[in-house]
């Protein structure tokens, strides 16, 4: 049988040389012949045709003694009968069809993407973190205090007398825990119970938290375990944590004011928790301060344990990044002591703490707090 009659359109022909399509009919002889402008451009044997991946409906072909790159698409039914008819090996050597290929990458570019979120990027930036410099730190930490202060209206509260209290129980705080880098605390006003740090050692004290404070010892706990996480350098970790690798890629071009290090300070940010042992050190870490300064930590598993159980929505609330888990606040009984120090703040100092956003000029935009005082054991821009 000889079929001659396939118009310009029911074939195509690249003659592996150009990218230029060529219309041809196909004729049926000794082998196929590709015929353009009635005259024979081609003849390719039926022992060396093959099958190659090609559009529904349609027949794509290649012959092994052809150039590489040549290739005939064939649309006709009939024609696509008569070669799959005649090329005895057609499908030799064919792999898999392209949408299973397809599947196959997407599947495994999932289970890479998996792979990296919950084993790579965690232990990447637990390995990573302790040697990032303190200069980069703070100036992701500069990026990142501009959208936390903007994500709670940019109202920070700044009267004298309670930014005096908080800067002299924080540094109380800092000297006893041997942190050696300058901080920048600030109270902002905001219902929301909670107080967290953030990269380039900045510690935010909500007011919420504030007003359900009892006693200073209940607010030094807390501002302690946060200093916990300045020292151990968990703001950092927890960043590249959530960043991921766009945070990854950012580092390593040095975007840390940009697009990337936006995205990591948001909500995100806020709302991520520590590991567990994150959270496990920085209580230690807490319940050292509090016992170097003569005072107990179990305060600061009552106002934890307040908080848990009046707040409807964890949102945003310390409950959200610090998990209160009875194991926490068992162990924070067990270290419970009676006070041989003195108080940490005097009641008139307590009270301006507790009102500082009572009378307190709101700035907006805010100033920036100066930084408070270092420990006399000095800085280390790579710890």
């Amino acid at each position: 049988m000889t079929i001659d009659a396939l118009t310009a359109d029911g074939a195509v022909y690249f003659d592996g040389r150009s990218s230029r399509k060529r219309y041809v009919t196909l004729r049926f002889a000794e082998g196929v012949e590709l015929v353009e402008q009635e005259a024979v451009t081609a003849t390719w044997p039926y022992a060396d045709i093959r099958r190659v991946d090609g559009a529904d409906g349609v027949l794509r072909i290649r012959c092994t003694s052809a150039l590489p790159l040549a290739r005939v698409e064939v649309r006709d039914t009939a024609a696509q009968n008569e070669i799959a008819a005649r090329c005895a090996s057609l499908n030799d050597g064919r792999g898999p069809p392209q949408t299973g290929r397809i599947v196959g990458w997407s599947l495994a570019a999932i289970c890479s993407i998996v792979t990296m979120v919950i084993f790579v990027v965690p232990l990447i930036a637990d390995r990573m973190a302790p040697f990032i410099p303190r200069s980069f730190e703070n100036r992701i930490g500069g990026t990142v205090d501009k959208q936390v202060r903007s994500m709670f209206g940019g109202r920070e509260c700044r009267n004298p007398a309670g930014h005096a209290a908080l800067t002299m129980l924080v540094g109380k705080l800092s000297r006893a825990g041997g942190i050696d880098v300058p901080l920048q605390a600030v109270v902002l006003s905001s219902a929301i119970p909670n107080a967290f740090a953030l990269p380039g050692n900045h510690i935010y004290v909500l007011n919420g938290i504030l007003q359900k404070a009892q006693t200073p010892d209940e607010v030094a706990g807390i501002l302690a375990h946060e200093l916990g996480h300045v020292k151990h350098r968990d703001t950092m970790r927890r960043m590249i944590q959530t960043g991921g690798t766009s945070f990854l890629i950012g580092l390593l071009f040095g975007d840390v004011s940009g697009a990337g290090a936006v995205i990591f300070a948001g909500r995100s940010m806020l709302d991520a928790s520590y590991s567990r042992e994150a959270e496990h050190n920085a209580d230690a870490f807490a319940i050292d301060v509090m016992h170097k300064l003569g005072r107990s930590p179990l305060p600061m598993g009552n106002l934890l344990f307040r908080i848990t159980g009046s707040q409807g929505s964890r949102s945003y609330t310390i409950l959200a990044s610090h998990p209160v888990t009875e194991a926490r606040l068992a162990e924070m009984r067990k270290e419970d002591r009676p006070a041989t120090g003195a108080e940490l703040l005097t009641a008139e100092q307590w009270h301006a703490l507790k009102t500082i956003c009572v009378d307190a000029a709101l700035h907006a935009p805010p100033q920036h707090s100066a930084p408070l005082p270092q420990s006399s054991s000095g800085g280390d821009e790579t710890r």
